[in-house]
């Protein structure tokens, strides 16, 4: 089911994709273009914008479908129940750094005859 669904969202979303690509270009895009009409009219609505219109709302139902179905595959799935369920781990073993954290001083370099 899920899967069917799936196919069917692919497929709703490369045609809305088609569908708004194909569609002609108000040129009012942020307010810039040739908008020669009274401001905020709405065009009328064409056979072109009504099926991009079908499109959108069937991507959003099968968006809505993926998800409920998404959650009940998961119900009782939670990250805390799976934490609770495993068993302890031991305590990592820290390194053995000894007393002296700093870096060795010039004092501590060995001594490197010169190479003459």
């Amino acid at each position: 089911m899920e899967n069917v669904v799936l196919v069917v969202h692919l497929i709703l979303a490369l045609s809305l994709i088609g569908a708004v690509l194909l569609q002609r270009s108000e040129g009012g895009g942020l307010g810039i273009g040739g908008g020669g009409g009274a401001a905020g009219a709405r065009p009328a609505a064409t056979a072109m914008g009504k099926f991009t219109w079908f499109l959108a709302i069937g991507f959003i139902a099968t968006s809505i479908a993926l998800t409920i179905i998404a959650a009940e595959k998961s119900a009782g799935a939670s990250v805390l129940d799976r934490l609770t369920d495993a068993p302890a781990s031991a305590p990592a073993a820290t390194p053995d750094l000894g007393e002296n954290l700093l870096p060795p001083s010039s004092d501590d370099a060995p001594l490197v005859p010169s190479g003459n």
